[in-house]
């Protein structure tokens, strides 16, 4: 059997971004709140019996969360454009060096205007 752990997080962030529809009011400084979900998959240890311990887990989002929580991201090295698409890439590889066998997936959401962008393994 296979166990899928998730761990959801938020951070508040602003930007600019250069597009081709409704490039105007993009370009300028916006914010938005982001909703990130890790997504662990694998077998729990038989002693412990957890895929992973959560405290070591939420430690670790705690970090990542820094470098991206009250930033202007667009000065976030590694980030690039900060597209959906650049910032679950970006929350893979930070998490990706603490669980390379067992991230399985990244979703980053924007509720407020009903974007979601998941990058899978």
């Amino acid at each position: 059997m296979l166990y899928e752990l998730s761990q959801t997080f938020y951070f508040e962030a602003a930007h600019t971004l250069r597009r081709q529809i409704d490039a105007e009011p993009s370009r300028r400084i916006h914010g938005h709140t982001y909703i990130a979900e890790i997504t662990l998959a694998g077998t729990p240890d038989p002693a412990s019996g957890m895929l992973v311990d959560l405290a070591f887990l939420r430690r670790q989002i705690a970090e990542l969360r820094d470098q991206l929580d009250h930033r202007f991201l667009d000065e976030v090295e590694g980030i690039g454009p900060a597209t959906l698409e650049n910032l679950c890439a970006y929350i893979w590889r930070a998490m990706a060096v603490h669980h390379p066998d067992t991230l399985s997936c990244v979703e980053v959401r924007r509720e407020a205007s009903g974007d979601a962008c998941r990058l899978r393994r």
